[in-house]
């Protein structure tokens, strides 16, 4: 008998638990995998230096990308299970956003035919015209404020903030059970983060202007995703951009790529983009900018389009 022979005679084979696990890890997206590590190091550099104005830089830059991770974990990545994601976004630094109600809440964004509806898109920045007409004009001089991107960054998280808790309040209050579940699991993970950066040299006042910093920035995304059109395919907007906003919103600004095809991974949407760039525009209408240079360029002071949705056609309830 050879030598070779005798080799592959007493080799030891492959437990078949190890198999399974190691082809499950080669369907792992480990481009986000890598990305979390890198955002939960960068986070804990940040807790960790005494320097206040480059702490809160990278806190920014961190807990925007981690709200963008969150949004990827919600849509099945990096591991394909529901528990697995759940998991790794229970646990929210950015405080503000409970990890399943965001889940929820998008899911239902997701059913395209009623995008920018006032009522059934749960991500919707339009109101019904008759309940504009009805607010006091304080409160009108804000929301149109709030229309341009200037004030949707600088007001923008203060108002969507409090929309969102007064809703919640209110169905916790009508009995919605899993709002409150949602509500109770998000509680540990706020607690525990606070007490590490109250443990830290940080202070937390500059935490929180971190958190209220980073929902700046992904104002900026959301700012302009969507718009008011009689055809649901052109509702979505593409941002042709690939600089470091791009990167902070893991290529969501290619955003009617994602509408398409949800389960995508961030880091395909630029390559499918390219390759049908004709036929994702005719979908969306040609509702497309160059880059966010020229976002900020058209509409830093100036609205995009009313606060009262221009096409909508009687109210509900």
């Amino acid at each position: 008998m050879h030598l070779s022979e005798a080799g592959q005679n007493h080799a030891t084979p492959i437990p078949r638990y190890l198999r399974s696990a190691l082809r499950a890890m080669a369907g792992w997206e480990w481009p986000t995998i890598g990305l979390f590590l890198a955002v939960v190091l960068i986070w804990a550099v940040a807790v960790l230096l005494t320097s206040g104005g480059v702490s809160l830089i990278l806190l920014v830059l961190a807990l925007t990308l981690h709200s963008s991770l969150s949004h990827e974990f919600l849509h099945g990545g990096p591991f394909r299970s529901v528990r697995a994601g759940t998991m790794l976004g229970l646990i929210q630094p950015g405080l503000f956003v409970p990890y399943l109600r965001f889940k929820a809440l998008h899911l239902e964004h997701h059913q395209d035919s009623r995008l920018t509806d006032p009522y059934d898109d749960p991500e919707s920045n339009y109101l019904d015209p008759d309940r504009w007409e009805q607010l006091p004009r304080w409160h009108r001089r804000v929301l149109m404020l709030n229309n341009t991107l200037a004030g949707r960054m600088l007001l923008g998280p203060l108002v969507g903030m409090g929309a969102f808790l007064r809703d919640d309040l209110r169905l916790i209050r009508a009995g919605h059970a899993e709002v409150r579940r949602h509500w109770l699991l998000h509680l540990p993970g706020v607690v525990v983060t606070l007490l590490v950066v109250a443990w830290s040299p940080l202070p937390v006042w500059l935490y929180l202007v971190a958190c209220y910093g980073a929902l700046s920035v992904l104002k900026i995304r959301t700012f302009l995703e969507h718009q008011a059109h009689a055809r649901a395919s052109g509702r979505t907007v593409v941002v042709e951009d690939r600089g470091l906003l791009a990167l902070l919103f893991l290529n969501n600004n290619f955003h009617v790529v994602h509408h398409v095809h949800p389960q995508l991974p961030w880091y395909r949407l630029p390559g499918v983009y390219a390759a049908r760039r004709d036929k994702f525009l005719r979908r969306n209408h040609g509702y497309v900018y160059r880059s966010y240079a020229e976002v900020f360029r058209r509409h830093l002071f100036s609205a995009k389009d009313p606060v009262a949705h221009p096409l909508w056609r009687g109210s509900q309830d």
